[in-house]
């Protein structure tokens, strides 16, 4: 029996030390090695952010700065930390040699402090003796090129990957990125005549906020090719393109080239030509782009002459009744999309906005049986209806619109990105291009010119899957819309209440990825809420307002009847309260003291209710699997004595 005893003791002690000893050994070899159970793989890296990382043409170094033992301290973020630092480890294991991964603790007035502010990270002060919290990350390559995320904001968790990835890519091509500007209307400004005051016109806002961002350059809207350089093409209301321009945007795209396309059913920004003979045609000209052949290979449209109304999103304007009297009324096609519930919230392009204004936008559909995905980033609600194009413009009325208004129960797109591939446009080749007449020797030499280039082999369908983005609205670009400009010493000052520039620059930032970055998804959020924790506070907090409400009813009857008491106090000519008052008084005191009482009550139960069921989850999470593992093995070896009792033999 001892004996026995003896072995039972040695053999759990030899298997706590192998448990130890395993434990210890996988900690350091088997770090590597994961498993992602969780719902939306948010430990597992895109295979686009694999795939830069495979591609690395030098070596980068990321510096995380991160104040570790100020983050122990701060229980909502420092969970986070550690999530930015796995994530981070795994991409120096993909990158091998090619990624080098500092991390550093810039510790209160030291020398790591000191490069942290100098490389223009985000420190957040956390109390009055000057102590700073970072979490940032610097990212350097070869040629000394810099990139920053100056502070990790949890707010941002959904595209932690995305900003990370990003940061890499751009190290690995740090070359400036060149975008394109080809439009119809005046958005970079026009040139008026020396000799009359005020024809001349600046630039849009749209184009200043850009220009901060990435090198604009025009492209005459009568090109015959598109820059080789060009990465991205902002191609701003189409109208009376040619053929061979037409052509170019059809080859930029098929080659692999991103282009965003703002068309529009009617545009407020145009302004047509004044006719001093007939001052009324301009107001009843037409105001519409499109790009209907290459829309057409690429399986879109816009509806045609039909602008999107929405009564939720409609903003309120002022219209003249009269002579002398201005009325203020909805105007359903001018639509302020004021909610994050109006954007595409797993793109990065449209994640973050929270607020833009559009006017007389149209509505964009998939067509025909091309291949592509037309995924939206900006709809309507369900409140809105299509509207006449005609039932617009300078000679409408507004109140007609509103009166005659009827929703169509769904949801209209004003904006959406464009994948897949796609064939030309243009079947037949590069179309022919047209005599000029005006001058014959100059289309001589141009002729002898293109001869000498050298000929590049048109495209009839697109070797990769295109990305482009297609909006339906012009005038989100034009300055009412988004921005006050004032002039502060000759210089512009941007104002801007609305976030539609911010929608431009995070298309043109993400169009001017590689098709690897911008498949990066949105790895959904790390937080994971207890949903039967917060079920009990939404349930508390109702009776807890019911309560509430209750008490501010019966205190305004009590008030009532107090004011009626005085009244009668007056007619009586009373200067002494009642005893009928100061019974009232007294009662309402009474009441008010036993609803408090209740109301306590209420906050007590709600605190014990989610005390009892934390207490059960950690008993879950730390003591239950344990207590069953210890179980299984007392049964184990109970199960094993017996048996060896049972394997006995017998004597005799």
């Amino acid at each position: 029996m001892k004996n026995t005893q003896l072995l039972t003791t040695g053999g759990l002690l030899v298997a706590v030390v192998l448990f130890l000893a395993i434990n210890m050994a996988s900690n350091t070899t088997l770090k590597s090695v994961q498993w992602d159970l969780t719902d939306n793989q948010l430990y597992t890296l895109s295979d686009g952010s694999k795939n830069i990382l495979a591609t690395l043409p030098e070596p980068i170094t990321l510096r995380l700065y991160l104040s570790q033992k100020l983050a122990t301290g701060l229980p909502g973020i420092n969970s986070y930390t550690v999530r930015v630092q796995e994530l981070l480890e795994q991409y120096q294991r993909l990158a091998g040699d090619k990624l080098k991964l500092m991390i550093i603790d810039p510790e209160p007035f030291s020398e790591e402090e000191d490069r942290a502010e100098g490389y223009g990270l985000q420190g957040v002060p956390l109390n009055d003796s000057n102590t700073s919290f970072y979490f940032g990350l610097v990212g350097t390559n070869s040629t000394d090129d810099q990139e920053l995320i100056t502070f990790f904001n949890p707010s941002r968790e959904e595209f932690l990957e995305y900003d990370i990835t990003q940061m890499v890519y751009r190290l690995a091509n740090p070359e400036q990125q060149v975008v394109g500007m080809m439009s119809s209307l005046p958005i970079q400004g026009e040139k008026g005549s020396p000799f009359q005051q005020g024809s001349s016109s600046p630039p849009w806002m749209i184009v200043d906020h850009l220009q901060k961002l990435f090198e604009i350059r025009p492209i005459d809207t009568k090109v015959e090719e598109i820059p080789k350089d060009i990465k991205v093409l902002l191609l701003v209301h189409p109208k009376h393109l040619g053929e061979e321009t037409l052509y170019a945007i059809d080859q930029f795209v098929l080659k692999g080239g991103r282009l965003i396309v703002f068309v529009d059913p009617y545009s407020e920004a145009e302004q047509p030509p004044v006719d001093p003979n007939n001052p009324m045609a301009a107001m009843q000209a037409p105001r519409y782009s499109e790009l209907t052949k290459l829309f057409d290979a690429w399986g879109i449209e816009m509806v045609d002459k039909k602008v999107v109304g929405d009564l939720k999103l409609a903003q309120t304007v002022q219209v003249r009744k009269g002579a002398n009297k201005l009325e203020r009324i909805k105007y359903p096609v001018w639509m302020a999309l004021n909610s994050s519930d109006f954007f595409n919230a797993q793109d990065t392009v449209t994640a973050k906005i929270g607020n833009m204004l559009v006017a007389s936008s149209g509505a964009l559909v998939k067509k025909g049986n091309v291949g592509t995905d037309l995924i939206p980033l900006m709809q309507s609600t369900d409140q809105a209806m299509l509207v006449d194009v005609d039932k617009i413009g300078p000679l409408s009325d507004p109140e007609e619109l509103l009166n005659s208004f009827k929703p169509e129960g769904k949801k209209f797109t004003l904006a959406a990105r464009v994948t897949g591939k796609v064939k030309t446009a243009f079947p037949d080749g590069k179309p022919k291009k047209e005599e000029k007449d005006k001058d014959q020797k100059d289309a001589e030499a141009d002729k002898e010119k293109d001869k000498d280039k050298e000929e590049v082999p048109p495209l009839t369908e697109s070797a990769e899957p295109i990305n482009l983005i297609v909006v339906a609205d012009t005038d989100l670009l034009e300055d009412q819309f988004w921005v006050r400009v004032q002039n502060f010493l000759g210089q512009r000052i941007a104002l801007p209440f609305s976030a539609n520039a911010t929608f431009v620059s995070n298309a043109v930032d993400n169009l001017t990825g590689s098709n690897d970055l911008i498949s990066v998804r949105n790895r959904g959020s790390f937080a994971r809420p207890f949903i039967a924790v917060e079920a009990l506070q939404q349930e508390a907090e109702q009776s807890f307002r019911e309560k509430e409400k209750e008490l501010q009813t019966r205190l305004q009857e009590t008030d009532q009847k107090l004011r009626d008491l005085q009244n009668q106090k007056q007619k009586d000519n009373a200067i002494a309260l009642t005893v009928e008052q100061q019974q009232e008084i007294a009662r309402f005191r009474d009441e008010k003291i036993k609803i408090r009482k209740e109301l306590r009550n209420v906050q007590h139960e709600l605190q014990k209710d989610i005390e009892g069921l934390e207490s059960w989850m950690k008993f879950i999470n730390i003591g239950l699997m344990p207590l069953l593992i210890g179980f299984g093995g007392i049964i184990l070896s109970l199960y094993r004595s017996r048996r060896k009792r049972g394997l006995q033999p017998v004597n005799g």
